[in-house]
């Protein structure tokens, strides 16, 4: 992500800098304070970075310790995962009288939480108990437009599937180092303006419409078809 990677080279490691920190205290960990040290250390140094090793120098403390509350790396990425998706969606999903407008209220803060956590994007498909808030207001809203239980559950799990899909490959390009996504959205642009227009006749048609690899309208159409489908499938409709 854009904005975590550009403090990575301003902001370096305390033992990189020599400057040695005073060990903690035996006891004086919790999981709380891990996983709030591991977020400092992703957003310092990025995802691959992150080892038991570099959280214990972030807490002065020894690698060994962080084991009493973590049995190794993926657990704790899991714990993570569950503290930034709390951050996200904290106060945001709160029911109204527009089903349909909390439907897509939700989807821009899905959205907005897999742009804001790239490095995350593939461990964020797992199932996580902090998805079943997410679920439950899924499932609320399509009731409240009429869908009956069998499809309410069926279209809340198709409409999370759908927006987490789009939303981790968006996702997974912005984590990209910057020259890496410019250098793609180039190869997008030359390529398909030196394609040969009789083989590839429509597209030469649509010529200078066809939306860069970045450009945000993509997932706003996406977004607005899936809503106005679900809109007009509506027993109440």
């Amino acid at each position: 992500m854009a904005t975590r990677k550009a403090t990575e080279s301003a902001k370096a490691p305390a033992s990189a800098k020599g400057t040695a920190r005073p060990r903690r205290a035996r006891d004086s960990l919790s999981r709380e304070i891990i996983v709030a040290a591991a977020d400092r250390v992703v957003e310092r140094e990025g995802l691959d970075r992150l080892t038991f090793q570099s959280i214990g120098e972030e807490l002065g403390a020894h690698p060994t310790s962080i084991y009493r509350h973590f049995r190794d790396k993926d657990e704790l990425l899991l714990a993570l995962i569950d503290t930034l998706r709390a951050r996200s969606y904290s106060g945001g999903m709160v029911a109204t009288d527009d089903w349909l407008a909390d439907l897509r209220t939700q989807a821009h803060l899905i959205h907005d939480h897999y742009m804001r956590y790239p490095e995350f994007a593939l461990q964020m498909a797992l199932r996580r108990p902090t998805d079943f808030s997410s679920m439950e207001f899924s499932i609320g809203a399509l009731r409240r437009g009429g869908y009956g239980p069998e499809q309410a559950a069926l279209y809340a799990r198709a409409l999370g599937q759908l927006i987490r899909s789009a939303s981790s490959i968006q996702a997974a390009l912005t984590a990209l180092p910057a020259d890496v996504q410019d250098a793609d959205e180039l190869t997008w642009q030359m390529d398909y303006r030196r394609l040969d227009p009789a083989e590839f006749p429509e597209i030469t048609w649509a010529g200078e419409s066809l939306p860069g690899v970045r450009d945000p309208r993509a997932w706003e159409a996406a977004l607005d078809l899936l809503l106005e489908s679900i809109e007009r499938h509506a027993p109440g409709a």
